[in-house]
């Protein structure tokens, strides 16, 4: 079993936010997938399905970014998971829009949703980092990544989720290389 993380911010005044992404690439696996609808537990959004043979648990916490940890947490200790089943979807500043890449572990690199997580599970859970682009200067950061995203950038966007859901099966495998490569090959096209 597996638990993948969407962080975000809840309520429909973020959901188009560059910081919500994460809950944009869960929701697509969900629907691809076709998980049954979302239940209240985990101080967060749940649903259970599977993904090729692999058990899945989809979570979105409702706890808002900056405490996406205290979620992770208890729906980690529940299935009495470690934090190497854990795998966090998350907007990523420090990689061009539109591309995905994995990593097991790392920095949170000023992102208060992996902070959060970080602190209440440990570093050692896998990352894919969905890339926003940079606005240019820091102190543009906070309105860019609350920012939605823009009109011209919404085929770009579907098509990388797409791509995300697409693949999920080699994430799901644990096949890091082969799911960036794919989902590559399709954002090529």
């Amino acid at each position: 079993m597996q638990i993948w993380v969407g962080l975000g911010n809840p309520g429909t005044q973020y959901a188009m936010n560059r910081h919500n992404v994460g809950f944009m690439a869960v929701d697509l696996i969900a629907d691809m997938h076709r998980f049954p609808p979302p239940k209240k537990q985990f101080q967060g959004w749940v649903q259970e399905g599977r993904i090729g043979t692999e058990k899945i648990v989809l979570l979105k916490p409702a706890t808002f970014m900056n405490e996406s940890g205290r979620s992770v947490g208890e729906a980690m200790r529940f299935y009495k998971l470690a934090p190497q089943d854990v795998t966090v979807f998350h907007d990523e500043l420090d990689l061009a829009p539109m591309k995905v890449k994995v990593k097991r572990g790392g920095g949170n690199a000023g992102h208060n949703g992996l902070r959060s997580t970080d602190a209440h599970i440990g570093a050692e859970f896998r990352r894919v980092r969905i890339g926003i682009g940079h606005p240019g200067h820091k102190d543009r950061v906070h309105g860019y990544v609350l920012g939605n995203y823009h009109k011209s950038e919404m085929n770009a966007l579907a098509d990388m989720l797409g791509a995300i859901g697409a693949e999920a099966e080699w994430l799901a495998r644990g096949d890091d290389a082969r799911f960036m490569n794919e989902v590559a090959l399709r954002l090529a096209d």
